[in-house]
Formats: C-alpha cells, structure tokens, sequence
C-alpha cells in the first residue's frame, strides 16, 4: 500500500523531477498540479488553471504535504516588464489560488515546504555573510522573493506548518548553469564571467531534494532557511573547477561585464552578482547531513 500523498507544483521542473524520484523511492505517492492534463508514469496530474481560479476536484483532497515549486524561470529570457510581471505572479498568484481552495474546502496539509531564492538578500550582496537573519533588499529579484515568502506565510496564518528554503544555485546534469558552463569548458573556452570575484552559494541537486524531504517530514522544520552547501565559491573557483572536473584548460580571459550586460541586459546581475549565503539554521537548528560538501566531489558525481 503505498504511503503519504505529497502533492507538488511545478513538478516537471529540474527540481521537480528528482524530487519526484527520491519520493516515490520513500513510496510515496506523488500528484501534480499541471496546466495540462498529461500522462507521467508513476504520478497522478491534476488539472489546474489560475487565470480561472480553478483547480480540479480530488487534487487538494487527502493531501499530507503540499511543496510549491512553481515559478517561471529567472534567467530563461530577458527581463522585459511583461516577463518581470510573470515571473512573479507564477509564484504568488498559484501560492495564493491553493491558499484560497484549502480554506474554502477545509483541508490542512502537515506541512507546505516553498520554494524561495537566495536573491531574496539582493541579486549583488558583494562578500556580505548572509543568514537567515539578514534583511531583505530592494531590487527586483530581492522583491520576487519577498512576495514569494509572503505568499507562503499565508498559509502559516492557515496554521500549516510553512517552511521556505532559500535556494542558491543548484548543480545537476540536467539543467541550470553547470551544462551551460561545462559547454564552453568542454571546448577549451572555459572563462570567468564579469570580474570572477563575485560569490556563489552552491547545492547539489541531490542535497536540495533531500532537504525537501526532510523539511517536509521533519515536525521541527519551520520558516525559512538557507538551502545551500557550507562553502561558498567565487565564479572563477567554479569555473576553474569545472575544467579541472574535465581536465580541460582554462586560458581564456573573463567573460567582461559590459559584454554580458549587453547580451541579457538587466538580466545579467544574475550571473554577475555575488551572494555569500551561511548555511546557519540547517547547520545550527537540524541535524541534516550534505552528501555533497564539497564542490569538486559535486561536479565529479556531475560532470563525469
């Protein structure tokens, strides 16, 4: 008999779909919330469409665990005024189209475990530590991310245990920024972007899954954490990093900033920015355990 139902959205995202497999290996079952009523093996897809405030019937019923992943990619296109309303309304506005069917049907999940970014402490934080602690900044993708957690605290109002992990750059195979900078690398034109001094907070895609996991059973978890390994990188360690993985050479010049800015305007403070991000709830408050630590073991299990 199979176990707890974890009903997910954004579920066919890169996160989504290793977390799918990591639970249905704990056996439990797995729904989704689609736009489009697809046939995935293993999963039961739910209908939904926010536009019309609908969500299909069974969906949200005997659900234990609600994890909200849905939101349009940051760094897919460029930021025009149009893609900057999307990206945000995709994370609040279906936050708040689930919030609005649990009241009215009377349903309380044990935990809903959201999504959040580390940008929530500014796209460019310079070598600012940031902890869980650390205020909130002014601009866009520090704004996205404040709505983001506010959406989810309304379901803490709800008296739904809430917990928002704060997601840094998440390394997979799959998807994200590690095949788009292995591909220059794999050629020999492995280069630092903009001055390569800028940090970047890091996690293996295995790691976040299992941290969803353990948010998600684990009654102590609540509010919002720092989803990213203990060692924080510059973009030049990663870069050098990645060809050392594939023992490539890294002979290039940086990637100049200016030339960045150009190809994906204000886009770009997403790979030029620097966040240092500090681990400290998870590794002061839990007693979770990172198989991967360290960013070279990362990139082998990775890239090789």
């Amino acid at each position: 008999m199979k176990g707890k139902k974890v009903l997910i959205t954004g579920g066919t995202g890169l996160i989504g779909k290793r977390l799918t497999q990591l639970l249905l290996e704990k056996d439990y079952q797995v729904a989704y919330l689609s736009r489009k009523k697809t046939s995935i093996p293993s999963v039961q897809v739910f209908e939904w469409n926010v536009d019309k405030g609908y969500i299909e019937d069974g969906a949200l019923e005997n659900t234990d665990y609600l994890i909200h992943l849905a939101g349009a990619g940051v760094a897919d296109e460029r930021w025009t005024e149009e893609r900057k309303k999307l990206i945000i309304s995709s994370r609040t506005e279906t936050a708040k189209l689930i919030h609005k069917k649990l009241t009215e049907k009377h349903i309380r999940p044990a935990a809903f475990v959201s999504s959040s970014g580390s940008s929530y402490y500014g796209e460019d934080t310079g070598d600012i530590r940031n902890t869980e602690s650390s205020p909130p900044n002014s601009d866009f993708l520090s704004q996205v991310t404040v709505v983001w957690e506010k959406a989810a605290n309304d379901m803490a109002a709800l008296g739904i245990r809430t917990v928002k992990l704060r997601t840094g750059i998440v390394l997979s195979n799959e998807g994200g920024a590690i095949p788009r900078m292995a591909a220059p690398a794999k050629l020999g034109f492995g280069a630092p972007l903009g001055s390569g001094k800028q940090w970047v907070s890091w996690i293996h895609i295995d790691d976040l899954c299992r941290m969803y996991i353990e948010a998600m059973e684990n009654e102590s978890w609540e509010g919002a954490y720092n989803a990213v390994a203990a060692q924080p990188v510059t973009n030049e360690e990663l870069t050098k990093q990645i060809c050392i993985t594939l023992g490539k050479p890294q002979w290039l010049p940086n990637v100049p900033a200016f030339g960045l800015k150009l190809a994906f305007g204000e886009m770009a403070s997403v790979v030029l920015g620097s966040s240092y991000l500090i681990n400290e709830r998870i590794a002061k408050e839990t007693n979770f355990q990172y198989y991967y630590e360290e960013l070279d073991k990362a990139l082998v299990e990775i890239l090789l």
